[in-house]
């Protein structure tokens, strides 16, 4: 009988010895990447670069696409096996030339870590009109998996890992309306149905892609502090979530709660690594294990059922295509 996770059958913890409080260091220990090759993106600020320099440091060649290359040169300075290239999420035609660029170099490609995506942005379009979070957290992901697919076949045992977040219980997928073109917008279900969208993909991805013996998986870093996702958050918006105080200053109980930047990247640098995963994909992961079912939007944590749909995931990758003009061929 074929294994897969629709409707979160494979969602159930593999005791992997970590939790919430686990870093970087930990979960990368004892593993060698010498001779793999890992994409990265948003690898040049917060999580994303932390991973970025914990798998170099671990031997990988650690590519980052950026769209600023001279703050990722600045961001990575010193760290060795590193090689930026220019990327703009927001740019369809950015994302092909790199993709091709990379194709031309006739690597294999070991790790494509999705980990670049916006919070909290006004409404913005890109350039056909799709709204930005679901363009740079969702389409672009889709986009970049699909045109390097011929390289992340030829590794033979290639990893995707898409960052997604525990803020994708903010909404289901919107089939009627994902644009925002008939309905108030309102940030945080832009937000949130992007993320059930990267969901939904990394499974259905992983059903398809498995029989090549490449893996998908997708993630909750967890809340993390000091990084740059909320830069666009307007002022008030932390006070009215009960976050901050009058003068915006986080509430000392919320701050306690945050993990540090290396405990944000080590669920990502577990699905990434984890041996325990060989036989397993298209699950959602947090606190460096596989996640809990959880139909309960008042309790955080877990993945929402909705967001491991077969029906929606399957009617996704279609629409995908439809938005994007890519027929993503698995062949």
């Amino acid at each position: 009988m074929e294994q897969n996770n629709y409707h979160g059958k494979l969602q159930k913890t593999t005791g992997s010895g970590f939790g919430a409080k686990s870093t970087s260091k930990e979960i990368i220990k004892g593993i060698d990447l010498t001779g793999k090759t890992a994409i990265v993106t948003g690898g040049n600020t917060g999580i994303g670069l932390e991973t970025a320099k914990t798998l170099a440091a671990a031997g990988a060649t650690v590519i980052v696409p950026a769209r600023d290359a001279e703050k990722a040169k600045r961001n990575l300075e010193g760290t060795p096996n590193v090689i930026i290239e220019n990327m703009d999420l927001m740019n369809p035609g950015s994302l092909d030339a790199f993709a091709e660029k990379y194709l031309h170099s006739g690597r294999p490609l070991d790790l494509l870590i999705n980990n670049a995506g916006i919070m909290w942005v006004p409404l913005r379009r890109d350039s056909r009109g799709y709204e930005s979070q679901l363009a740079t957290n969702y389409l672009a992901l889709f986009q970049l998996t699909a045109r390097l697919w011929p390289a992340l076949k030829k590794a033979d045992g290639a990893r995707v890992v898409n960052v997604s977040s525990g803020g994708h219980q903010f909404s289901d997928f919107n089939f009627q309306d994902p644009n925002f073109l008939n309905r108030e917008y309102e940030t945080l279900q832009a937000y949130g149905q992007s993320k059930t969208a990267v969901n939904l993909f990394s499974m259905e991805l992983d059903t398809r892609a498995k029989k090549y013996n490449v893996r998908s998986y997708c993630l909750c870093p967890g809340a993390v502090g000091q990084t740059e996702l909320a830069r666009e958050a307007p002022a008030d918006l932390f006070q009215k979530l009960g976050y901050s105080d009058a003068e915006g200053n986080i509430l000392p109980e919320v701050a306690a709660s945050l993990k540090t930047i290396p405990q944000g990247a080590a669920t990502t640098l577990w699905a990434a690594t984890s041996k325990s995963l060989n036989n397993i994909g298209g699950v959602y992961c947090e606190n460096a294990d596989i996640a809990s079912l959880n139909s309960n939007e008042k309790i955080i944590g877990g993945v929402a059922p909705y967001s491991l749909d077969e029906k929606n995931a399957k009617r996704l990758w279609k629409l995908s295509q439809e938005m994007t003009g890519i027929h993503f061929d698995l062949s």
